[in-house]
């Protein structure tokens, strides 16, 4: 499953371009993207107004529904109260999600049980489950595998987007014994091939933006030499903060209508945006991978959920 984090398109006056953001989650899903996060930090979630945040999430669930993807939107709220709210206002969307995904507190860093306690409150009295996000190099907040364990067996926390930045001994220690029916995402692209092989269930992928087929492939077939080159990728796109790199790019191939981002973050240089895309082109250029042995096409597009 490769789920795509959407970028938030901006128009020539600022203004969210919502009819560029309907056409690129249709664009991604072609490509064989499974779902779609809304305001994830890759749709820059923190720089849009109320008004925005409920256009973007209401187009992205339109897509999803029209197509017969998983539509997720992202809730960021660092105090447990706040971020029960959100979760509540949910349910007022046009099209509910399937899932939330729900960011472990950053700043306060309230500690193992803090976090958890913080889980149970919000499963408690969510309209949809909960995909727990934990990227500790940006909340500094770390978890052990008895943590994530317990994470795991809070009734509705569906799931998990990890993005530590490693692969640890935590991540291994969880996929080699994981609770029944938890699924674990890969949330950091770099290392995204490597979560693949040891038995993640696929990933939220930012940078599944561009190559989202070969992304897909990858999840299909878990060819090493494709999985170097999406990680080599992923770097490229990441060289600058997300996510600038990404909408430099999609704005060079025409699908964007400007590569703007809002403050504090800054367009990305010229250079990096030709190296990334650089690598675009190779990596399409390349053939594509031959499913494994005794594995029908048929049968790989069923796992990719076309």
């Amino acid at each position: 499953m490769i789920h795509v984090p959407l970028i938030t398109p901006f128009g020539p006056a600022g203004q969210v371009d919502t009819a560029a953001l309907e056409a690129l989650g249709h664009q991604v899903l072609d490509d064989g993207a499974t779902g779609l996060v809304a305001l994830g930090t890759t749709a820059e979630a923190a720089a849009l107004d109320d008004d925005e945040r409920v256009a973007a999430a209401g187009t992205v669930g339109r897509v999803c529904r029209e197509r017969g993807a998983r539509f997720v939107v992202g809730v960021g709220a660092n105090a447990t109260r706040r971020a029960a709210r959100e979760l509540a206002a949910l349910a007022a969307l046009p099209i509910r999600p399937d899932a939330a995904l729900v960011t472990v507190p950053s700043f306060t860093r309230p500690g193992e049980q803090g976090v958890l306690a913080h889980f149970r409150e919000l499963a408690a009295t969510a309209p949809v489950p909960l995909l727990a996000y934990h990227v500790s190099f940006r909340t500094g907040q770390p978890l052990s595998t008895a943590a994530l364990r317990e994470l795991a067996a809070i009734p509705g926390v569906a799931g998990m987007k990890y993005s530590t930045g490693v692969v640890d001994a935590e991540l291994v220690a969880l996929l080699a014994d994981r609770p029944a029916g938890f699924e674990v995402l890969a949330g950091d692209d770099v290392f995204a091939p490597a979560l693949l092989a040891l038995g993640a269930d696929g990933g939220i992928l930012a940078s599944a933006h561009l190559a989202t087929g070969r992304w897909a492939e990858l999840a299909a077939t878990g060819d090493r030499d494709l999985g170097h080159r999406l990680a080599a990728l992923a770097a490229g796109l990441f060289r600058e903060p997300n996510p600038t790199v990404i909408k430099a790019v999609l704005h060079a191939r025409g699908r964007i209508p400007t590569p703007d981002v809002r403050l504090p973050l800054l367009p990305a240089a010229g250079e990096v945006r030709d190296a990334a895309l650089a690598l675009l082109t190779a990596l399409e250029q390349s053939a594509p991978v031959e499913p494994p042995a005794g594995t029908t096409r048929h049968a790989v597009a069923a796992r990719l959920g076309r």
